[in-house]
């Protein structure tokens, strides 16, 4: 039995969620990571979808960003569908 790994969509929902929300509050990765007591290499690799995190990494980031954990992994959080993207 092989390492498990969550769902590219659950990794996709939580990067997107982490960066609208960290960029709703005008913070920078580092500043977020610093808030967390982590790397600040970890916050963009979690945003790039690189990391699969842990539920204590989940609960860090949600109490810095002052959201439940439930919100990180809700989809369209931030309402950032890619069609919108362009659009003015």
């Amino acid at each position: 039995m092989g390492l498990r790994k969550p769902s590219s969509t659950l990794t996709r929902i939580l990067a997107e969620n982490l960066r609208f929300l960290r960029q709703q509050k005008a913070l920078s990765q580092e500043e977020l990571a610093e808030l967390c007591g982590i790397h600040r290499t970890y916050v963009g690799s979690v945003e790039r979808e690189e990391r699969n995190v842990t539920l204590s990494t989940l609960e860090l980031f949600a109490k810095a960003l002052k959201v439940s954990v439930p919100n990180l992994l809700t989809k369209n959080l931030g309402n950032h569908d890619d069609s919108n993207k362009n659009t003015r």
